[in-house]
Parts: structure tokens; sequence; C-alpha cells
């Protein structure tokens, strides 16, 4: 039977002897950096020992592999390549197209009219394009949610968001949206509807 500890009666504790203090002497076996004779023995070295499935031969071929870029040629990589090197610009540049290819689908899908921008006042309900932000460094929250609205018609504007109006919605930073809503002071526009892609 183990002895109980409480707070009133603390179970002692076992002194280590000395030659166990060292880390070496935990280690059972000593450490070693030759391999097993067990590893080294084996027989089975190269052997297929199990497949799942049928494996197709390879054909034999004296031909070396050619390979053919598609596409057109601006669009392949034929030299090194940095990955996540991009200049700020060009990064830039490549997200207000996406914003504006993205507000293009979306005003053919639900049939909308020409976008405003996010930061001027209107007491009638507009429609705005743009990309879900966080107004701090924590999480995506109902009162957290902005919109930064596109280059073309709201030259990168930002506007809060009050969407106490809308039964249901999932957004995510970096989303791309229109919305529809009044924007009575220029500071927060209050949504009425959501279209997404």
């Amino acid at each position: 039977k183990r002895s109980g500890s409480t707070p009133d009666q603390p179970r002692a504790k076992r002194l280590l002897s000395s030659s166990c203090c060292t880390p070496y002497a935990l280690l059972s076996p000593s450490p070693s950096l030759a391999p097993s004779p067990k590893y080294s023995s084996r027989s089975s070295r190269g052997q297929l020992v199990a497949s799942l499935g049928s494996i197709p031969a390879p054909a034999a071929s004296s031909q070396p592999a050619t390979i053919q870029l598609l596409g057109p040629p601006e669009a392949n990589l034929t030299k090194n390549y940095k990955f996540m090197f991009q200049k700020a610009l060009a990064v830039r540049d490549v997200l207000s197209w996406r914003m504006e290819e993205l507000g293009d689908a979306l005003k053919a899908h639900y049939h909308l009219e020409d976008f405003t921008s996010v930061a001027l006042p209107a007491q009638e309900a507009v429609t705005v394009l743009g990309q879900i932000g966080c107004d701090g460094n924590g999480k995506l929250n109902a009162v957290s949610v902005l919109l930064q609205g596109d280059r073309e018609h709201s030259a990168g504007a930002q506007v809060p968001l009050d969407l106490s109006e809308l039964q249901e919605y999932s957004l995510f930073p970096g989303q791309i949206v229109a919305l529809e809503g009044t924007n009575s002071t220029g500071r927060r526009m209050l949504v009425s509807k959501l279209y997404e892609v």
C-alpha cells in the first residue's frame, strides 16, 4: 500500500545516490555510436517486403525524356526564381488585379450596379467592393471587421463595418466581398447585404 501525501503530512522524498547523479549513469546501456550488430547483419536489404495494388513495370526506353513547356513563354519559369521574394509593389498589383477580377465576377453573378467608394458618406444604400480586414492584432470578431476598398473606386480607403443587420455571415481576413449598406457619416458602414464568391 502506498502512503498518501497531503499538505499536512508530506511524503518524504528519496535521496538519489551519488552513483546516479551523472547523466550517463541514467542511460542503460551506455551510449554507443557503432550500429547494432543485428542491423548490420540483416539479409533483406533492398528487398520488397509488401505492396498494395499492382505497380506497372516502367517502359524501357533508350531515348532521354523531353520536357515541353506549356502556355505562353512569358508565363513559364526558365531560370532560377526566389519564392516569396517579390517586391511589395508587385504584390500590391497582383492583389489589386485579383480584387478587380473577383469584383467583375460578383457584379456579373449577382447583377450588381457599379461599385462606389467606401469612404464617401451615403444616406442611401450603396454597393462597395473590398477586402475583409481586422482593425487590430487579435482575432477577427463582429466588432473588429473592416473593409479595405479597391484601388479603382476607393483608392484603398478603409471603413469599419457594422454587421448587426446581417442574420448570418462567415468572413475571414483577406476575403474579397461586395457589400450593400449605408455609410451616413463616412466613418462606419451599416451592412444590409453581403455578396461573396
